[in-house]
């Protein structure tokens, strides 16, 4: 059993023969709990709550009557006195959270005899003493069972929980000081006073955090009003509750006891202080008339309350101040039936959740000077602004606001064509039906960029996107469904291109926007015509085609024009009526296709080449794979058998195409089988005065590419014909890569040291697929391999 104190064993002894001692110390426990974080209740205390329980002392109070202590013989250490003295300054009731959890009240009162003053802290249990005797400045009150501790800057008096307070007669008590009450106009509040104000408040910030030596810290300006002018009055950290707990609101008049003056950057204004209170009621201070500035009257001016429709809304934008730390800065366009004008938000208020066709009304921001903004002016927000989303508003402003944001709307995507400007910013709303990966590029300033291209289609279109940055980083997924703010519009070759960069947002579609917008499928359907490879003429556009890649060969660079750097793969794509001839460009070139793959190309550029239809996959074109079990395609087996007619070499006439060819060689020439071609335009170079020069561009070139092509005779059992083989072709049958061949001659420096590799193929069966042409200068039919389908020794 735990040890306790005699003056509770005292305690003990006016109960135990109501209460076992083991009994009695299993309440004091539960009391403890009860009472945790509540700094005014010692043991001694819970015990004389316990014992209060079981006896009615109507003639013997618990707190014995004592002579009352003048506060200047007050000393810490002393329990159990008598205070008698005038409510000086008071504050009001305050909150507060122990280190536990346990939530608790707590109000300091001055109280002054005529030998001084001392701070009285009454705790949640002595509360209800202040609340049902009305106390206020001025009163006399006395107190009993008080306990005098030492405080952090000096004694202090404490109520526990059996303390009593009486309200006195004030005229009995005449010698006793009196406190100051006179109401001080705003105007005439200067730095460094001690001041008590009436005055309407006009507005209430949002309350803002901050770090306070790594703990947050809370700040709130309230603007009051009175009929003298205007001043700030701030709460800070746990003062800001009274916002709540009093249910300030604007309009409403108050009456602030021993507020702090100070002066800073020349404007004085009013800080709450720990013994201060804030009083509402209905003080005789005029109404507030709130004056809304139009925005076509904005001029260089403080302090300016605005309304507006949002318009233009950025995104978030970070910075490194001066002192390292981070800063954040966002804008937004507001306009009414005047005019629109850019704002800027900082900080806290850039995670405030606007959106275009928002009313935004803006209390105490400064309108400055911007060489950028069309207006020539913009509204600067401050940390005592006040941003409110839809607030409630007279309803023909909101009439006439709804109206200047009926254009708001965004774009269908089928419409941007009709612009006919570039930089325009628009809005659309539509769903990722291609994405490619991102890529890194290098800026004239010698910086690493990185764009990722998509493609973005509604009911009525399909528009080529280019993401920016931060932009290109983001999660998009095929499918997605965006809205896309702020995107600038830019002219391409043939359509009106998107671009989204750092003020451009990507956002989720709203409910109502969702709704309207059709699945991939659907815009697919709706946007493009399926039509079978054969059906396929020159000029088609939106046209689908679903096939198989028979053939695919190495991306290859380019330079173009401009200087710019190109990307362009030839493939070749096959149904079960025919095979065409596709290039992809640039990021259609990187994709990862391997041959036999069910390929989907949409919206292709279809065009004639040497009498020939073939298709180019660019910018506005879709090339997606296809699943076997989603589409009808023949298997690639069944679509060879039937587009690659098989034909003896006697039955080869000129202008075959895609004929299947089989045979023996015969011969193999390879004293040369690697021909220099120039980077630029692909064209075979020259060797002259020791240096390639290319005869088409006209330069020369240091480091040509390599082109390998090896000729062949091939017999069967009704003739023979010469065939040739270039790049991929080539490089099957003599199963090295081009790379690899030049490696060989560089080593051994013989333009000739792989003709005995070319001479071994001589004998070995092979199967082809080639186009057959007349050769004029031989004047004979020859073949063009394009592709080697099997080959036995």
């Amino acid at each position: 059993m735990r040890e306790i104190s005699e003056e509770i064993r005292q305690e003990y002894e006016k109960i135990k023969d109501k209460i076992s001692y083991e009994d009695f110390l299993k309440k004091m426990e539960i009391r403890a709990q009860d009472y945790e974080g509540v700094s005014f209740m010692s043991e001694l205390d819970l015990a004389r709550v316990i014992v209060g329980e079981y006896i009615e002392e109507k003639n013997e109070p618990l707190i014995q009557e004592s002579k009352d202590h003048k506060i200047s013989e007050l000393e810490a250490g002393q329990h159990n006195l008598t205070i008698v003295g005038r409510v000086m300054k008071m504050s009001n009731i305050k909150k507060f959270t122990s280190r536990k959890g346990k939530e608790g009240r707590l109000a300091n009162i001055i109280l002054a005899d005529d030998t001084g003053s001392m701070r009285m802290v009454f705790w949640t249990e002595n509360i209800k003493l202040l609340t049902k005797n009305d106390i206020r400045e001025g009163d006399v009150i006395k107190l009993k069972g008080v306990e005098i501790k030492q405080g952090y800057r000096e004694d202090e008096a404490h109520l526990n929980a059996r303390s009593e307070l009486k309200k006195l007669p004030s005229e009995e008590f005449t010698y006793l000081p009196s406190p100051i009450t006179e109401i001080t106009r705003l105007c005439d509040v200067q730095g460094d006073m001690e001041v008590n104000v009436i005055a309407r408040i006009i507005r209430i910030p949002r309350i803002r955090t901050f770090d306070r030596n790594g703990s947050e810290g809370k700040v709130a300006s309230l603007e009051l009003q009175d009929e003298s002018g205007k001043m700030t009055f701030t709460l800070w950290n746990r003062d800001t509750d009274l916002i709540n707990t009093l249910d300030l609101h604007e309009g409403d008049a108050v009456k602030i006891m021993g507020a702090q003056s100070r002066v800073r950057n020349g404007e004085v204004s009013l800080n709450h202080s720990w013994i201060g209170r804030v009083e509402k009621g209905e003080f005789d201070v005029p109404e507030y008339s709130e004056n809304v500035l139009k925005i076509g009257d904005a001029r260089e001016m403080r302090d300016v309350t605005i309304v507006g429709v949002a318009s233009k809304v950025y995104d978030e934008i970070t910075f490194e101040r001066d002192d390292g730390s981070t800063g954040r800065v966002k804008s937004l366009e507001l306009e009414d039936d005047t005019g629109a004008i850019r704002v800027t938000l900082w900080n806290e208020d850039t995670a405030l959740e606007i959106k275009k066709g928002d009313i935004i009304k803006i209390i105490g921001g400064n309108i400055e000077f911007d060489d950028y903004s069309t207006a020539g002016y913009r509204i600067n927000t401050n940390w005592n602004s006040k941003i409110l989303i839809n607030p409630p508003i007279d309803a023909k402003l909101k009439e006439m606001l709804h109206e200047c944001g009926k254009y708001l709307k965004p774009f269908k995507i089928g419409e941007l064509n009709q612009i006919e400007d570039e930089g325009d910013e628009v809005d659309v709303v539509g769903r990722v039906v291609n994405l490619y990966e991102p890529n890194e590029f290098q800026r004239d300033d010698g910086s690493k960029g990185v764009v990722r291209s998509a493609e973005l289609a509604d009911e009525t279109g399909v528009v080529r996107v280019s993401l920016w940055e931060d932009k290109a980083e983001g999660h998009l997924n095929e499918g997605d469904a965006v809205k896309i703010e702020n995107a600038r519009t830019r002219l391409g070759n043939y359509n009106v291109e998107l671009s989204v960069g750092k003020t451009s947002r990507i956002l989720k579609p709203s409910p109502e926007e969702m709704e309207k917008l059709p699945s991939v499928k659907e815009v697919a359907d709706m946007l493009y015509q399926d039509k079978k490879i054969t059906e396929l003429t020159e000029g088609d556009r939106e046209a689908r085609i679903l096939g198989r890649i028979l053939s695919l060969y190495e991306p290859r660079e380019f330079t173009r024009e401009d200087g710019s750097r190109g990307m362009v793969r030839s493939v070749e794509i096959a149904d079960d009526t025919g095979v065409i001839r596709a290039s992809l460009w640039d990021d259609q070139a990187n994709q990862q296709f391997s041959e036999g793959d069910a390929v989907r190309i949409a919206n292709p550029r279809v065009t004639l080449r040497n009498d020939v239809v073939e298709i180019s996959a660019g910018r506005t074109t879709q090339v997606t794979r296809v699943k076997d079990e989603e589409s009808d395609l023949p298997a690639l087996k069944d679509i060879q058998e039937k587009i690659y007619p098989s034909k003896k070499i006697d039955e080869i006439e000129e202008d075959l195409r895609n004929i299947r060819v089989s045979g023996e060689i015969m011969e193999a020439f390879g004293n040369k089988i690697l021909f220099e071609m120039c980077p630029t335009c692909n064209k075979r170079v020259i060797w002259e005065e020791d240096t390639y020069v290319c005869e088409v561009c006209g330069e020369e070139v240091e480091n040509p590419e390599y082109l390998m092509i090896i000729s062949i005779l091939l017999e069967d059992d009704t003739g023979t014909i010469r065939t040739t083989f270039f790049r991929q072709a080539a490089e099957d049958l003599l199963g090295i890569s081009t790379k690899e061949a030049e490696e060989i001659i560089d080593k051994t420096g013989d333009e000739g040291s792989l003709e005995e590799k070319v001479v071994e193929l001589v004998g070995r069966q092979i199967k082809i697929i080639a186009d057959a042409g007349f050769d004029e200068y031989n004047e004979e039919v020859r073949l063009n391999a394009k592709k080697v389908l099997e080959i036995k020794i």
